[in-house]
């Protein structure tokens, strides 16, 4: 199965071609990159049914594109900086919803966001995905917790359910697991979709 789609977003993205480009301003990443452990995707996957089609829009170097892609889902990958893997210079908060996903039913955004820049990722991932389809992030534990998120998320009732790692995950600082010896942070998947007043459930997994 093909690890990206044909990407169709604007009119900058006819530079950035995978794993080539010199074209992105504003990395905003580049000391924000934090790869996730794939077994948080072979978690979520037990207690959530991800949607087939996945818009994984700061793949990194694919950790979680490529267990996606074995579940069976199509997954079009993106990031704003080249790390070796997917569409690069994509910055997501300036694209729509890539025209090759536009017209599915069965749609989703997932990602681990840059932890500073979480609430941007989920306020854009609503604006563009279909009316009712979910966007997926990897956040902390503490993201629950503080005033501005409760004004720009949590009061619309869009957060749809948390599940809640029982173990620490393991998140490994520019992609490299072998300097991993633990982890001190507690994560969650959360769920949120742009359906209002729903009541937010949580799971541990």
């Amino acid at each position: 199965m093909a690890e990206v789609k044909d990407w169709t977003g604007n009119t900058n993205s006819v530079y950035k071609t995978i794993a080539a480009s010199n074209h992105a301003e504003g990395e905003r990443q580049c000391d924000d990159y934090y790869a996730t452990d794939p077994v948080a995707i072979e978690k979520l996957l037990q207690v959530y049914d991800v949607p087939h089609h996945v818009w994984e829009c700061a793949c990194g170097a694919g950790h979680l594109s490529k267990a996606l892609i074995e579940s069976g889902r199509e997954v079009v990958s993106t990031d704003i900086k080249d790390r070796g893997y997917g569409y690069v210079g994509i910055d997501f908060l300036k694209e729509p919803l890539p025209e090759c996903l536009a017209d599915e039913g069965n749609v989703c955004i997932l990602t681990n966001p840059p932890y500073k820049f979480a609430t941007e990722f989920i306020e854009h991932s609503l604006a563009v995905l279909p009316q009712g389809q979910p966007c997926v992030m990897l956040l902390k534990t503490t993201a629950l917790e503080g005033k501005g998120r409760w004004e720009r998320l949590y009061r619309h009732g869009w957060l749809q359910a948390v599940y809640q790692f029982k173990e620490r995950l393991m998140c490994a600082k520019n992609g490299d697991f072998g300097c991993v010896n633990g982890s001190a942070v507690s994560y969650g998947w959360f769920v949120f979709s742009k359906v209002p007043n729903q009541r937010a459930s949580i799971e541990w997994i």
